[in-house]
Parts: structure tokens; C-alpha cells; sequence
């Protein structure tokens, strides 16, 4: 009886070395020495580049180069993607940042970017964008075609109540291709130049509301609704009377528009 019990303990024994040896040797394989390898190739992804411009390659490469954290060449075990994206995501114009590595020496990087929906060129001689978060951008080689606000335009209302007037006019296309520029009066009334025409059209002022859904439901209803005006006006007034008649629409009021020569 006690070779038996001495038989099956060895063979307990064995069992469990084998098992052990196995979870070593699979860790080993799934996570081998990376002291000994480097980064071979860097694949860096930035998501709508060729429709927004904001950002190239270079510019991820240049960012991390300045912080010395470019991993090409680095050793794989020094290369921290963690780090690597807290240090993009602090760029003005990056909204997210992914990295990860592979064991055969490839790091990736993935960026998103921040999309601005106006430039604004205000009174103070203050020059910026506004993204579609409502966030100030500073200005850069970016040529994409925006609309551009001038006038009595604090950074407040831009990110208040501006950019929910653009997001209304953006969601419609003709609206967005009609509308050149947005003008902000001192008691922050809207003017609004269309691209077709000598004249210049007001819209009123816009909607005041605490919360910012409320003020956005509100701002889009008033601008729905004065733009389908505008939109019926051209078709079935100016197209007949001319571009040129007048001088200045004004949309203030429901169910009214009064024209200036």
C-alpha cells in the first residue's frame, strides 16, 4: 500500500512540474524579452486626415521627437504607450490618442482629430476656431472652407451660442452653401451674407436658455425656421424681383419680411 501511495504522489509530482513547465513556457512565448529588441517601425494613423487637414504624420513624429518620445529605434521595453498618449492628447488639435506595440517591433499610433465648424475673426482682433465640442482652437494652415464670423463675438457666446447656429446651418446644404459669412451685431443680433447677391440678411437675436440642450433645441427651431423663410423668399421673390433689389432682409419677425432698397 505504501509503494502504491509513494507511486501516485511521484506521479502527482510530475503532473504538477509538467504544468508548471507549461505556464512558463507559454508565458515566455506569449511575452518574450523585450530588453533585447527594438522598435523597427512606427505606423502612426490619423483618422479623416485627408478631409479635415488639421494634422499629418509629421506632426505626431514632430510632437514626440520634441518630448523624446519618437519610439523608433527605442527599446521595447522603454516604449510606454501610455505615455506616449497623454503627451498627443494635450495637442491643440488632437481629440484622441492610441498607441499599442507588437513583439515583432511595430508601434502604432492612431489619432483622431478635433473638426472646427467656424472661424471667428471678431472685433478685438481675436482670430480662432470653434470645434464642434464648442471648444476654442487656435488658427493654423488649415484652408478648409468654413464659414467665417466677424462682429461683437466674446469667446462665451462663440462657444454658448455661435456654434450651435452653425451646426444648424451646416446640417442643411444648400443652407451651408448659401451662407458666406456670419456678422454679430453689438446687441448681438445676427446678420448673415449669402454668397449669392448684393444684400445682407437679419436673423434676430438668438435664443438665451441656461441649459445648453435647451439652448441648442432652441437655437436650431429659430434658425429652421427663419432659413426655410429665407430659402421660399429666394425662390418665389428675388429670383423674379433680382438678387440686387435689396439691399437689406430682415427676417426678425414671424410670418413677416421686410426689405431695404
Amino acid at each position: 500500500m505504501q509503494k502504491i501511495s509513494l507511486k501516485k504522489s511521484i506521479i502527482v509530482l510530475l503532473d504538477l512540474l509538467l504544468a508548471v513547465y507549461l505556464v512558463f513556457a507559454m508565458t515566455s512565448f506569449s511575452h518574450p524579452d523585450e530588453s533585447k529588441k527594438v522598435c523597427t517601425d512606427v505606423s502612426i494613423n490619423i483618422a479623416d486626415g485627408a478631409t479635415y487637414g488639421f494634422l499629418k504624420a509629421k506632426d505626431i513624429k514632430t510632437i514626440l521627437e520634441r518630448k523624446k518620445l519618437y519610439p523608433y529605434h527605442q527599446k521595447l521595453d522603454e516604449v510606454n504607450p501610455r505615455i506616449i498618449e497623454d503627451a498627443l492628447k494635450v495637442g491643440s488639435f488632437i481629440n484622441t490618442a492610441e498607441c499599442y506595440k507588437t513583439q515583432d517591433g511595430h508601434v502604432y499610433i492612431n489619432v483622431t482629430q478635433r473638426l472646427p465648424i467656424v472661424r471667428v475673426k471678431n472685433d478685438r482682433d481675436e482670430d480662432y476656431y470653434v470645434d464642434d465640442q464648442g471648444s476654442v482652437m487656435p488658427t493654423s494652415r488649415y484652408t478648409s472652407d468654413l464659414i467665417i464670423c466677424t462682429g461683437n463675438i466674446s469667446q462665451a457666446f462663440a462657444k454658448t451660442h455661435l456654434v450651435y447656429l452653425v451646426e444648424a446651418i451646416m446640417a442643411n446644404k444648400m443652407w451651408f452653401n448659401l451662407v458666406e459669412q456670419i456678422n454679430v451685431l453689438p446687441n448681438q443680433g445676427i446678420e448673415i451674407v449669402p454668397r449669392v447677391g448684393n444684400h445682407v440678411v437679419y436673423l434676430g437675436q438668438l435664443p438665451r436658455a441656461k441649459q445648453n440642450s435647451v439652448r441648442r433645441q432652441l437655437i436650431t427651431e429659430m434658425i429652421n425656421s427663419k432659413m426655410t423663410r429665407l430659402e421660399k423668399f429666394y425662390r418665389y421673390g428675388l429670383s423674379q424681383a433680382g438678387w440686387n433689389k435689396y439691399k437689406y432682409i430682415n427676417l426678425e419677425f414671424d410670418n413677416q419680411i421686410v426689405c431695404k432698397k
